[in-house]
């Protein structure tokens, strides 16, 4: 199992520091390759239109976002190395910044071209679930001119905080509670892999 803890302690410092982090190549090529293979080979029917909100305010609004997702178990063999990463950056977060994590959940996401999704906090309203959000950008030869940024905002909406466009490896961890943020309009297909730790609320 590769030893992730430099770029662990550099995850930490940037959350403590600034409440995010983007980092490009954390996981080998062959790794996100093999992701991305993975991806493409699943059935495009299993694919959902995302909603909005959780259990009883889940509803779906294309107005409001508009890809598609599908979730992942961690008992799939061909994630294993992606779950192996996620547990030691779990820990390394509980060790350096005593956030608590207990669990992650994690989808794929598709936004064919035309996609978007408007502004949005990751966090449910009245619950402190999901603490750290986690995407994994699978897009090979990506266009600059393609859309479909992550646009972060200011904690306090007062404006753009930075735009990342989501090439092949790219790796954005931020504080799910503290940043508004969206998905731009894409112009082709647009591939992530989208998780978040949650703390235990029993």
């Amino acid at each position: 199992m590769p030893d992730y803890s430099n770029i662990i302690m550099t995850i930490a410092d940037a959350l403590a520091d600034q409440g995010y982090c983007i980092l490009d190549q954390v996981l080998s090529d062959e790794v996100n390759l093999a992701l991305l293979a993975h991806y493409k080979s699943l059935d495009q029917a299993q694919f959902k239109l995302a909603g909005i909100g959780r259990a009883s305010q889940h509803q779906q609004n294309q107005q409001i976002r508009s890809d598609h997702i599908i979730w992942q178990e961690q008992d799939n063999p061909i994630l294993a190395p992606y779950f192996d990463w996620v547990e030691q950056l779990r820990l390394g977060l509980n060790r350096y910044l005593y956030l608590g994590l207990f669990d992650y959940e994690c989808h794929y996401a598709y936004y064919p071209a035309g996609a978007f999704y408007r502004k949005h906090i990751d966090a449910f309203k009245a619950q402190r679930n999901r603490m750290v959000t986690t995407i994994l950008y699978l897009n090979p030869d990506w266009m600059p001119d393609a859309g479909g940024e992550l646009i972060m905002y200011q904690p306090d909406n007062s404006g753009v905080l930075v735009r990342v466009e989501p090439v092949f490896g790219r790796v954005v961890v931020f504080l799910s509670e503290q940043f508004p943020h969206e998905v731009a309009t894409t112009q082709q297909e647009r591939y992530s892999l989208t998780g978040w730790y949650r703390v235990n609320q029993g």
